[in-house]
């Protein structure tokens, strides 16, 4: 007999019914037991003994709760139930038991119970066959049985064109394939179709596990990339701030005008630093339609390397700046990115490298934007592999599927930072490699 399947579905199995369902299969075993006591009170009433001569009138009733009342337990013990009740189903026929009705009904409901129910989906498929086989050779045996009782007239009325016994042969085993065969169906039907049901609960917990774990991700990702925002603005405008200080303090005394400069830039370190800020304070007051406040200035990008490198000639540092290939429009998040990365390296030069020449080079080559920072300094301490500065600058790069390069120059001579990003087609140069060299 075929019957839908799901793939994997013997390793799923059912939950036991809950408190909700128990109640519910008392009340209606209950009911069908008593419902079948009284249709065997008015079926001997009436003397209609389908089976023959019945039993006691005890041993009736014994018979027709003995089928009908373990429904009680149908989805706490499928297995047990449907045993117990095809049991008592065949010893009743077997006794003459006048109650056929009900008790079919019961041996239905018990047989659909196991295949709705089972938990052992091998043990509950074998069981039903095995159940379904002792029915028909029951059902082969009692028509053996009554069919050489049967008196010379049973069939005086017959008409048909097909032969009495046939007939009444070829009807009862119709009936029994079509009850049989819609309980094992619908039985297994229902267990597949509360398969799909838990399938379907747990794909939308997957999906709603999946959906938080997004939306996680997203703030993490947007600490981070605030976190190192704030990095490379505070970072670059305070170390910034702190060497012309510095400077300041020690030439005070001896030089005013220099002492004045190194304020004046130490003014306008602070000045760019809370604009950045406020640029970035811009952002996360962003609304849902994408406007924000007026105030908010333009982002940073490449054409704003010159100014940043101003402030590294304020700091004492000899700069030298050059462009290389056609220059062409960028996407802003890229003209960032390598900004942000000059900036990170400037930096550092002047945190911890006692450098008196700073090379920065932006190159637009046939496919990519490289980004190359060197100096001519020794690092006072060596480079931290894990500090903010390097891992946000990895992150940059790594966001616009670059590459980056950080290390010692050839010789030991200087500390360099090299960024490559790939340009799509359309953003890529077209022209001749010109090269615009700026020294200061």
């Amino acid at each position: 007999m075929n019957t839908p399947t799901t793939a994997g579905s013997d390793d799923w199995r059912r939950p036991p019914p809950n408190p909700e369902q128990r109640r519910i299969d008392v009340y209606v075993g209950l009911a069908v037991a008593v419902t079948a006591l009284f249709m065997v009170t008015l079926n001997s009433s009436v003397g209609q003994f389908m089976l023959g001569h019945p039993p006691s009138w005890p041993e009736r009733l014994f018979w027709t709760v003995a089928v009908t009342l373990p429904l009680v337990w149908r989805r706490r013990r499928p297995d047990a139930v449907a045993v117990v009740v095809a049991a008592a189903f065949i010893a009743g026929q077997v006794r003459s038991s006048p109650e056929a009705t009900m008790t079919s009904g019961a041996l239905f409901a018990a047989i659909y119970t196991l295949g709705a129910w089972g938990r052992d989906r091998r043990r509950a498929r074998w069981l039903r066959v095995a159940i379904i086989a002792a029915m028909f050779v029951w059902l082969a045996t009692s028509y053996t049985i009554n069919l050489t009782s049967l008196p010379p007239d049973a069939f005086q009325h017959a008409a048909g064109p097909v032969p009495p016994i046939l007939a009444a042969v070829v009807g009862g085993v119709l009936v029994n394939v079509l009850i049989f065969g819609f309980a094992y169906f619908f039985g297994e039907t229902a267990w597949i179709s509360a398969r799909r049901e838990h399938l379907l609960v747990e794909q939308a917990e997957q999906l709603r596990r999946s959906q938080d774990e997004a939306r996680e991700r997203a703030v993490v990702g947007e600490r981070v990339r605030i976190a190192r925002e704030l990095h490379d603005v505070v970072a670059h405008h305070v170390s910034v701030m702190g060497v012309q200080a510095a400077a300041c303090r020690r030439v005070l005394d001896k030089d005013p005008v220099k002492a004045r400069t190194a304020l004046t830039a130490v003014e306008q370190s602070s000045r760019t630093a809370v604009d950045e800020l406020r640029r970035m304070l811009g952002v996360l007051r962003q609304t849902d339609d994408g406007t924000v406040a007026a105030d908010r200035p333009d982002p940073a990008g490449l054409d704003r390397v010159e100014d940043l490198l101003g402030t590294a000639r304020d700091a004492g540092l000899r700069t030298e700046f050059g462009v290389y290939g056609d220059p062409l429009p960028l996407p802003d998040s890229v003209s960032l990115a390598a900004y942000r990365l000059v900036q990170e390296a400037v930096t550092n030069t002047l945190k911890h490298a006692r450098a008196t020449t700073l090379d920065v080079r932006i190159r637009y080559l046939a496919s990519a934007l490289e980004v190359d920072v060197g100096d001519d300094g020794r690092p006072v301490h060596p480079p931290n592999v894990n500090g903010m500065g390097l891992i946000g600058m990895r992150e940059r790069v790594a966001a616009h599927d670059g590459v980056l390069e950080v290390g010692p120059r050839a010789g030991n001579a200087g500390f360099r930072v090299r960024a490559r990003f790939p340009l799509t087609p359309a953003a890529a140069p077209t022209g001749g490699s010109p090269t615009d060299k700026v020294a200061a």
